[in-house]
């Protein structure tokens, strides 16, 4: 019988570093798409089938707010809810206290998540509980690090480049068999060791090994304004989704139609390339406004162009600053979210760099998997093909990267449809 599992939803944070004086409250309950940010990380977490159980921490203060946010959750979530357990002082602390609590439950794993972070898919929370039914004492989802990493040890003194090769980026869900973490806490609690900032951490002080399982770039914690405004974006493309989640299939939708896309960046003084969502190691990265991914921009403006929706510039102008350095899957689910508005489905992506080097080759099937996982379309959907311009124009010369995409997307017949007139 497959084993259950519960989800513990830390929220008894201040979450000071969003401090704001015309808003005091805490970043769990500030509103992203029109609902409290906590309310949509119950909903991500209930809507998982394996998830039987949902219980949150919570802050003494807070109870009002809480129950504002479980209003405007989804029924299914409210289904899944037990009465919300009291946090400590610290989020050790916490955690200790809706482990008590879960303990009653009869649950085999627990998940435990941050309030702070709503967009967690249904992917990472497989990923993990694959690893728990296969016998791991304990699970991080994680993202590998893709930026070069510096150290300083006082002001005015040399910087120090950090090896960044196997190291990742924590994120959570992190989970357990659940009389395994819970006995962990008790013991650590016991022992008066109350500094742990993680439960992983935790975990491997009490012996057990702790597996990392690929989390997503998606799955980001909301800790400044800055991330409040990406998480309000990508709520809205969230909220898209779902409601179109029970779209037709391609056999129905007979309305054919294909974009066309292209761009280049330059390159700039770094040690990977963005490409499709992959890290691909290099001597130099791409240099642009987000995180320059050129075959996604490519990809980007390709669909917005299927649907006659303009270009990525006309929906996250490159003068706007909180696109600075942003992941480009955004831009691209952004754009699928309005094909699926529009009743219809991305079937296929074609796409060729254009590059001297890196060489494409040894990365291509990895640069495939990411774009077929950000468009949501089966690998067999994907086209990835690489070529060189024969040492010609600024490709040729190493100078950067371009990209050309074709993707074809499938609407629905609009009987009604008129030509405008001039």
């Amino acid at each position: 019988m497959e084993k259950t599992a519960a989800a513990l939803v830390v929220a008894a944070g201040r979450g000071a570093r969003l401090a704001d004086p015309e808003n005091t409250q805490p970043k769990q309950y500030r509103h992203i798409a029109g609902r409290p940010v906590l309310s949509h990380t119950l909903d991500a977490l209930a809507r998982h089938p394996r998830i039987s159980v949902v219980l949150t921490v919570i802050h003494p203060d807070d109870v009002a707010l809480y129950e504002a946010a479980v209003e405007v959750s989804a029924p299914e979530t409210s289904a899944k809810l037990r009465p919300f357990a009291y946090g400590g002082k610290t989020r050790q602390q916490s955690v200790l206290e809706g482990l008590k609590t879960l303990g009653e439950t009869g649950c085999d794993f627990v998940l435990i998540h941050d309030a702070a972070r709503p967009f967690v898919s249904p992917v990472v929370v497989d990923a993990i509980l694959s690893s728990l039914d296969d016998g791991a004492d304990g699970v991080l989802a994680a993202v590998p690090i893709a930026d070069t990493l510096k150290k300083t040890v006082a002001p005015d003194t040399p910087l120090e480049t950090i090896d960044r090769n196997g190291l990742w980026a924590a994120q959570t869900p992190q989970a357990f068999p659940l009389e395994k973490i819970l006995t962990a806490h008790l013991k650590a609690a016991e022992e008066g060791k109350t500094k742990f900032t993680d439960d992983t951490s935790l975990a491997e002080w009490a012996g057990e090994t702790v597996l990392l399982s690929e989390g997503d770039p998606q799955n980001f914690k909301i800790t400044t304004a800055r991330d409040l405004k990406r998480a309000e974006q990508q709520a809205r493309q969230y909220s898209m989704a779902i409601r179109t989640s029970s779209i037709r299939p391609l056999s129905e939708l007979q309305d054919v139609r294909t974009g066309i896309g292209y761009d280049v960046h330059a390159f700039d003084k770094g040690d990977a390339v963005i490409l499709a969502g992959a890290s691909i190691p290099h001597t130099r990265k791409l240099k642009g406004h987000s995180d320059a991914d050129v075959v996604l921009h490519a990809v980007t403006d390709a669909t917005l162009g299927a649907i006659g929706e303009g270009d990525i510039g006309s929906h996250f102008p490159p003068s706007d600053p909180q696109w600075k350095g942003a992941s480009s899957d955004i831009f691209q689910r952004d754009a699928l979210c309005r094909v699926n508005e529009l009743g219809g489905r991305l079937a296929h992506v074609d796409v060729t760099i254009v590059c001297e080097e890196p060489k494409i080759g040894p990365y291509r099937s990895e640069i495939r998997e990411s774009l077929a996982r950000i468009c949501d379309i089966p690998v067999s959907r994907v086209s990835v093909k690489a070529t060189t311009s024969e040492k010609l124009g600024f490709t040729g010369r190493r100078e950067g990267i371009a990209a050309l995409a074709s993707v074809t997307v499938r609407l629905p017949f609009d009987e009604n449809e008129q030509p405008q007139d001039d």
